[in-house]
């Protein structure tokens, strides 16, 4: 399987420095700093990454789940919010998935999606904070 690598730089102290964090795909470089990350300044943080992995990798292992009993997704979108604690720790991902499934019931939605959060290898590996799942089934 593959190997995927991101990294970051951090210059000065905790609230005067900055950093920018990049994937090593090139797809993505952007600015962080303790404004961005523990109030609301410009620029990204780790928090907000970490939901962007999540969310991909929960649609897209939700689809395969899907498409192996059968059905045909034509869209799941999920939103993930990274809730920032103190420590700092991350103490809740809230995951809210929208999926258009022609065929598909509601019940079916529930006990695929749960099977989903438990299972994507993002999910797996934050294993730590709380992970909560809201579905909804498109018509």
């Amino acid at each position: 399987m593959a190997v995927r690598t991101s990294s970051a730089e951090w210059k000065g102290t905790l609230k005067d420095g900055a950093g920018t964090m990049k994937l090593g795909s090139g797809a993505y470089e952007g600015p962080y700093t303790y404004a961005s990350r523990f109030e609301s300044g410009p620029g990204t943080n780790p928090e907000e990454l970490v939901g962007a992995a999540h969310a991909g990798c929960y649609s897209m292992f939700l689809a395969a789940l899907l498409t192996a009993a059968g059905f045909i997704p034509e869209r799941i979108a999920t939103t993930a919010k990274v809730h920032l604690g103190e420590g700092p720790t991350i103490t809740l991902i809230e995951l809210y998935t929208q999926a258009q499934v022609p065929n598909l019931t509601e019940e079916d939605l529930k006990k695929h999606a749960e099977i989903a959060k438990k299972n994507c290898p993002v999910s797996k590996a934050l294993t730590g904070p709380e992970v909560t799942l809201r579905v909804q089934l498109l018509k």
